[in-house]
């Protein structure tokens, strides 16, 4: 046994003498790959592309604001609660009276082209505006009216040209489909990559995720099926910038007239707002923002109260109720709540608001700045859905928009959320629920 063991000693001490230098070599190369693997692992796993889906038709110009802040900045940003922060401009100044706006941009910003932000390169068009450049870090609008929203209106990013922005991605390609963005490839400075591919329908969305060609959902009404595929992670977020309401046409016979206010007020009290999932939405101003008031009328659910408005009321009460497919399985609630007053509802489904309706329930995007003009102004006849007309109110709105003092613009709509809500033009259900589906 010792005589073995002296044999593999000596055989041993003779291979490495002969073959050190060798050896020396492969354990510093071997060292310094597992080093060298070791810091570039993490990077090769980070460095990927991801494929993400969006709903939603858009061309070049009216992208969604969530793809548009990943490409740039505007010249100013606005926090979640509508307070308006400076982005590329350092501050701004305003005078005569809300109509000539000063901004002055932060000095050292570039392109992702590698050229200077300066006033010459920002690019924004806005009707009965005049923009000057006084200098290369000064730009300075001339409206035609006092407008106190207008720090809001910059809050959208700008660019140079095209898409060329100063957010931490940059386009790299863009396919059409005719006028429409089919997709779009974005590229960071640590080599990560997203393509964007935007589908007219979500359940045409869906159909790509589980075809493969996505990786990613983002901004989903419905996670179904994929809330139980064990492939799949759901995140869902409480959207209190969007509003689910059914909007009474003021303009349509069964409403008409503010001797209809009691049927209006009625169909809101006969709504079980808490069944439908989503938190609570009270009026049109989301809850963050910092003009939110909270006192309004909130037509909790009472029956008993709104069968004594509907006694009120002569004649039978029919409606004529239209919405979304989306929001369909919602419609049919609300007609099944409406049916305990007795109140005779027809459902319509439809993609567009049609000419004719006496409700249309829709989701509703709050503006970031509490200015509400284009909603429920008399004169807005285009975008004020449920044409809703009051003089009082009018005055409201048309206040605060060249109201400059912060503290008095929120007594303005304070005001308002209260006035608008004991008219019920209106019924404020619920925040919606956005989803983001990822694959595992």
């Amino acid at each position: 046994m010792q005589t073995r063991l002296r044999y593999w000693f000596r055989f041993l001490s003779a291979f490495l003498i002969r073959f050190r230098v060798i050896l020396f070599v492969g354990i510093v190369f071997g060292l310094l790959f597992f080093s060298l693997a070791s810091f570039m692992l993490p990077r090769l796993l980070v460095n990927k592309t991801e494929y993400i889906g969006i709903t939603g038709r858009y061309n070049t110009q009216e992208l969604p604001l969530s793809v548009l802040s990943m490409l740039g900045e505007g010249l100013t940003k606005t926090e979640t609660n509508g307070v308006v922060v400076p982005a590329l401009a350092e501050k701004w100044e305003v005078v005569g009276n809300g109509r000539e706006w000063t901004f002055y941009l932060k000095k050292g910003l570039v392109w992702h082209d590698g050229s200077e932000v300066t006033a010459n390169s920002i690019q924004y068009s806005f009707e009965d505006t005049t923009i000057e450049r006084p200098d290369a870090y000064t730009i300075k609008f001339k409206l035609s009216s006092p407008f106190s929203p207008f720090p809001t209106i910059v809050s959208r990013p700008t660019f140079k040209k095209g898409l060329l922005g100063t957010g931490e991605w940059k386009v790299v390609n863009l396919y059409l489909n005719g006028t429409f963005v089919e997709e779009l490839v974005l590229a960071n400075g640590s080599g990560e990559k997203k393509i964007i591919r935007f589908y007219p329908s979500e359940d045409g969305t869906k159909i790509a995720y589980q075809l493969g060609q996505i990786d990613s959902i983002v901004d989903a009404l419905d996670p179904k099926p994929f809330d139980s595929w064990s492939n799949s992670e759901v995140e869902s977020t409480v959207r209190k910038d969007r509003i689910v309401a059914v909007f009474f046409n003021n303009e349509s016979q069964v409403f008409k007239g503010p001797e209809n206010k009691p049927l209006r007020q009625a169909l809101s009290y006969a709504i079980d707002k808490d069944s439908f999932g989503g938190p609570r939405a009270l009026g049109p101003i989301s809850p963050e923002s910092w003009a939110y008031n909270p006192l309004i009328k909130d037509y909790s659910y009472d029956l008993e109260r709104a069968k004594e408005l509907i006694e009120e009321l002569n004649g039978e009460l029919k409606i004529n109720l239209s919405t979304s497919p989306t929001l369909l399985p919602i419609a049919e609630k609300i007609v099944n709540f409406w049916n305990e007053l007795e109140v005779k509802t027809d459902l319509h489904v439809t993609s567009i608001l049609p000419e004719q309706y006496d409700a249309f329930l829709a989701i509703y995007d709050v503006p970031r700045d509490p200015d509400q003009y284009a909603v429920w102004h008399t004169t807005q006849t285009s975008t004020n859905v449920a044409k809703y007309s009051n003089p009082r109110n009018d005055k409201l709105l048309e206040d605060g928009r060249v109201e400059l003092n912060h503290e008095e613009r929120k007594k303005i709509y304070l005001d308002f959320q209260r006035f608008l809500l004991e008219d019920a033009p209106a019924v404020f259900l619920y925040h919606p629920v956005s989803y983001t589906i990822t694959r595992k």
